[in-house]
C-alpha cells in the first residue's frame, strides 16, 4: 500500500492511494493524528484494508503533497554509501569502516511537486537522489538479522546540498544540508509488505530529463540491514524516523565543470516500485 501526507484547503491530512485517487484517512480515522501516528500505533495493516474497501475521496491533482513524514523525530542521513561514489572522490582511500552520519531538520524538506528553494547565499545547490527507510517500530541495538522487522516502508529523498556551505567547518556538513526547503521527500511511502526493502533496488536521478545518477543497492558499502543495526547502537530508533541511505555518483559537484541547480531546473528521482519524486527549483526571494 502507498500512504502519503498531504494538504487540502489548508488542512494537513494523510491517506492511502487507490487507483488515481486518495482515500482520506484523516477523515475516516480522526483518532489517528497523522501518518507517523498511524505507524506508531501499528495501524498500517488495518488502514490498508480500509483503503481497499473504501471509495476514493479526492483525486491526486486536488492536493498539495507534504513530505511523506512531515514531523519525523529524526531525519538521519548517510554520506558516501555507494562504492562508485567513494571511488568518485579519487583520494585513494579504502572504503570506510563505518558510515558517515549527519542530521537534517524538517524545514529543509518539501513534498513532491513543491518548489525547492535555491538560496541567494550560494550558487552551489546540488541534487542527491536517495532511497529512504521509514522506521516502523521502536528499537535499540537491533541485530542485522532482525533489521527488516523495523522497517514500515520506503520513500524517496532529493537530499539537496549547498556545496560550499558543507565546507564552512572542519568536521561537519550540517550547514550545507539544512537550508530551508533545499531538499524534498516523497511522493509517498510504499509499505514493506509491497516492496521488500532488503531486496535489490534501483535509483535514478534526472535533471531536465537528463540522467545524472543510476545505481542499485547491491553496490552499497553499508547495506540497509547494517545501517539499521549500526544506527540503533546509539540512537533509539522510533516509528516514523527517517534514514536517507546515501546517494550514488553523478551529483552535480562531480562534473567538470560542476553542474549545479538553477532557476527552473526540474529534478526527478525515481525508484522503481516506489515512484518518482519531482520538484522544480526556484530562486529564493529575500
Amino acid at each position: 500500500m502507498k500512504f502519503l501526507s498531504f494538504s487540502q484547503s489548508g488542512r494537513h491530512c494523510f491517506g492511502g492511494i487507490k487507483d488515481n485517487g486518495i482515500v482520506n484517512l484523516s477523515m475516516h480515522c480522526p483518532e489517528i493524528g497523522d501518518l507517523r501516528d498511524a505507524i506508531r500505533k501499528g495501524q498500517l495493516s488495518r488502514l490498508t484494508e480500509l483503503v481497499i474497501k473504501s471509495d476514493i475521496d479526492l483525486p491526486l491533482d486536488e492536493i498539495q503533497y507534504l513530505p511523506t513524514i512531515p514531523n519525523a523525530e529524526k531525519i538521519i542521513c548517510i554520506g558516501v554509501n555507494y562504492a562508485n561514489r567513494n571511488a568518485e572522490y579519487k583520494d585513494g582511500t579504502e572504503p570506510p569502516r563505518y558510515p558517515s552520519v549527519f542530521m537534517r531538520n524538517r524545514e529543509s524538506l518539501v513534498g513532491h511537486e513543491q518548489h525547492i528553494m535555491n538560496p541567494p547565499e550560494s550558487n552551489q545547490l546540488d541534487y542527491e537522489g536517495e532511497i529512504v527507510l521509514i522506521i516502523g517500530k521502536e528499537g535499540r541495538r537491533i541485530s542485522e538479522v532482525d533489521a527488516h522487522k523495523y522497517v514500515a516502508g520506503m520513500t524517496i529523498m532529493n537530499e539537496g546540498s549547498v556545496r560550499d556551505y558543507l565546507r564552512h567547518a572542519k568536521f561537519n556538513v550540517t550547514q550545507g544540508k539544512n537550508f530551508e526547503k533545499s531538499g524534498s521527500l516523497g511522493p509517498w511511502m510504499v509499505t514493506a509488505d509491497e516492496l521488500n526493502p532488503m531486496g535489490q533496488l534501483q535509483i535514478v536521478t534526472r535533471v531536465n530529463s537528463e540522467e545524472r545518477q543510476n545505481d542499485v543497492t547491491d553496490n552499497l558499502i553499508f547495506p540497509f540491514r547494517f545501517l539499521i543495526s549500526y544506527l540503533s547502537s546509539f540512537y533509539r530508533l522510533k516509528p516514523g524516523d527517517i534514514i536517507a541511505t546515501g546517494t550514488p555518483n553523478g551529483a552535480g559537484a562531480r562534473f567538470d565543470p560542476p553542474q549545479y541547480l538553477s532557476q527552473d531546473d526540474i529534478v526527478e528521482v525515481e525508484v522503481p516500485g516506489i515512484g518518482i519524486l519531482k520538484n522544480l527549483v526556484t530562486d529564493e526571494q529575500i
